[in-house]
């Protein structure tokens, strides 16, 4: 079994002079999930080598048992230091897809060309994938075989408005993805902010916001199996 993780390239927060990037627990928890089921992880990302970590998110308030774990392991963090260009990278080579958030896809995966070919041609060999957070964003630009939006009558979720007021960044996102998806005519599924949340529609797997992730991943093996 072979699972490529997709992160972020992108470091800046906006116009707040403040970075961002991906979140540490949304990569740590899957990664665990999946390399002690015993799969093989890859690693990508839009410029390839080390993708950029929010600062935040390592932050011992949201550190956790896998970050703490992630950052002691050795090929854990020579993976994330060497991760592949997202345009060398080859669906067919690999069993499922699972792409973490933080703030960084809002603005490099969700207008991604590369990003958006790879889950419209794993959704199309039947394969399932999983977005957590804010990755379920970069669905807003995926078509569908129709060519319509891929996430219209898709039950989906994702970091919802307000949690996005929560972390007071409704002002600086490019944009609200609960907003966007449920234009698209997606039908938005949430619970309270910060508690796990995740849903499955056919091959499709969201998770709503950090905690959501390791479940997310959980999910995923299921579906593979």
């Amino acid at each position: 079994m072979k699972i490529l993780m997709v992160l972020t390239s992108h470091d800046q927060l906006g116009n707040t002079g403040k970075k961002t990037g991906f979140w540490l627990e949304e990569l740590a928890a899957p990664y665990f999930v999946f390399r002690d089921a015993g799969a093989e992880v890859v690693l990508a990302s839009p410029k390839g080598g080390q993708p950029p970590l929010d600062p935040k998110s390592n932050e011992p308030a949201f550190q956790t048992d896998d970050t703490r774990r992630f950052e002691r392991d050795p090929s854990a963090t020579a993976a994330l230091a060497n991760t592949l260009k997202l345009s060398d990278i080859d669906q067919a080579d690999y069993d499922t897809v699972f792409f973490p958030g933080g703030h960084g896809p809002l603005w490099d995966l969700t207008n991604d060309r590369n990003a958006h070919t790879l889950i419209e041609e794993t959704l199309a060999a039947g394969k399932p994938l999983a977005l957590v957070c804010h990755a379920p964003g970069i669905l807003t630009k995926v078509k569908a075989p129709d060519g319509g939006p891929i996430a219209k009558g898709r039950t989906v979720t994702g970091f919802t408005n307000s949690e996005e007021a929560a972390v007071q960044l409704v002002e600086v996102v490019p944009y609200l993805l609960e907003d966007v998806l449920k234009e698209q005519g997606a039908k938005f599924s949430t619970t309270a902010d910060w508690a796990v949340h995740v849903v499955q529609d056919d091959q499709l797997i969201t998770g709503q916001n950090p905690a959501s992730s390791k479940q997310a991943a959980r999910l995923l093996l299921h579906a593979l199996s």
